[in-house]
């Protein structure tokens, strides 16, 4: 492959698109987060978004999204009931000490009221009756709820129980809760409003929603999560100006910490970075040399739009550069992919495009040809 670095003509273009900003690349006290585009599912920014961590109560997340699943599927009524067993209380109700929807044995609540349990109040004992009275074990109910992670494109999850509590090897990735958050928001709007309600009540006991986020401009989810292993976290999005964009962070102190740290990146989010779209018409290529053809070169363009995003700092010092397939040689038909052009900004894995050609070349005759080898052995010329 033959590369040829080209910077000022893209640097142009998205210096016209993008002012410069004065502010640097941003860095979280976060151990992981992510920024994430929702119409177009990119990454706007991650700080080991792709590791697999701990994801605490966020786990909670896809526990709702199976059984949102299995309704849509038909294979559970919202309206259907089932009954807290001991386990289910011991393990999630007030006798553990963790987040509970307050569930005694012997209750026979909804699905409906599960999920709100679930979603509003982080309840463990709500997950664990969701996950015997659907699977028969919380076990067999967390490995259909990687299974089905696994078909949505959430390589990274590994799932081993329903609640999030700390169990060795319970994963996903900062990148995937984000997609997650996605996968919840576009599959289930009809439900995906239980997630922005402040409070919810089993009987006498009320428990107010965790995310800090729910009252800062357009915010309407999702999930919180804490354990000693996992520090604080957090997956939220908001809507601003018709725009949706999602954070994750996780890996924090505090609550404090937390509650701070995610309406500031929620605020980065809107205000420091962009997504641009760079229309072939609008980026001018230079010609690539072209051999034992009767054109010495041939004129190249973007086969396809390039979706470039990234903080808009950044945009102003793209490096670009064009990626020869090979060597050119003719013939060469119009519409030939030739390479691909390579766009990368800071703090972002490249961006890829192909090049195609935008005119034929004819291949010389064998006189043309000798004379061009003989032109090229004299000069020395190798490409």
């Amino acid at each position: 492959m033959k590369r040829q670095t080209h910077v000022l003509a893209i640097v142009a273009l998205l210096s016209v698109l993008v002012a410069p900003a004065k502010a640097q690349i941003i860095d979280t006290p976060a151990q992981y987060a992510v920024i994430m585009d929702h119409s177009t599912g990119e990454i706007l920014y991650s700080k080991d978004g792709s590791q697999p961590m701990i994801p605490a109560s966020m786990t909670k997340m896809m526990t709702a999204y199976l059984v949102f699943d299995m309704v849509k599927r038909g294979e559970l009524k919202l309206t259907d009931r089932l009954t807290v067993s001991a386990d289910a209380w011991r393990r999630g109700g007030f006798p553990s000490g963790t987040s509970t929807m307050g569930l005694v044995p012997k209750d026979t609540p909804t699905i409906e009221e599960l999920l709100h349990g679930v979603i509003v109040m982080s309840g463990n004992d709500a997950c664990i009756v969701l996950a015997e009275g659907i699977s028969g074990s919380e076990e067999a109910f967390a490995k259909r709820m990687t299974q089905l992670a696994h078909e949505k494109g959430l390589k990274s999850a590994n799932f081993l129980n329903a609640t999030g509590l700390e169990d060795v090897g319970h994963v996903i990735s900062a990148e995937d809760l984000a997609r997650l958050a996605k996968l919840t928001i576009d599959d289930f709007p009809e439900y995906y409003d239980w997630y922005d309600l402040p409070a919810y009540s089993w009987r006498e006991y009320t428990q107010p929603n965790r995310n800090p986020l729910l009252g800062v401009e357009g915010a309407d989810g999702l999930k919180t999560g804490h354990l000693e292993a996992s520090g604080y976290g957090l997956t939220g999005s908001a809507v601003r100006d018709g725009v949706r964009r999602t954070i994750v962070i996780n890996g924090l102190d505090s609550m404090a910490a937390r509650a701070s740290e995610a309406e500031r990146m929620l605020r980065l989010a809107f205000q420091s970075f962009e997504l641009k779209t760079i229309a072939p018409e609008n980026v001018v290529l230079p010609d690539q040399k072209v051999w034992l053809g009767q054109q010495r070169t041939v004129p190249v363009s973007l086969a396809e739009p390039m979706l470039i995003a990234g903080h808009k700092a950044a945009f102003d010092k793209a490096k670009t550069e064009i990626v020869l397939d090979q060597a050119l040689q003719a013939p060469i038909a119009k519409g030939d992919r030739v390479g691909r052009l390579v766009v990368t900004l800071a703090g972002r894995e490249p961006v890829e495009a192909p090049i195609i050609a935008e005119a034929p070349v004819k291949k010389l005759g064998f006189f043309g040809r000798a004379i061009d080898g003989l032109s090229a052995l004299m000069s020395g010329d190798d490409g």
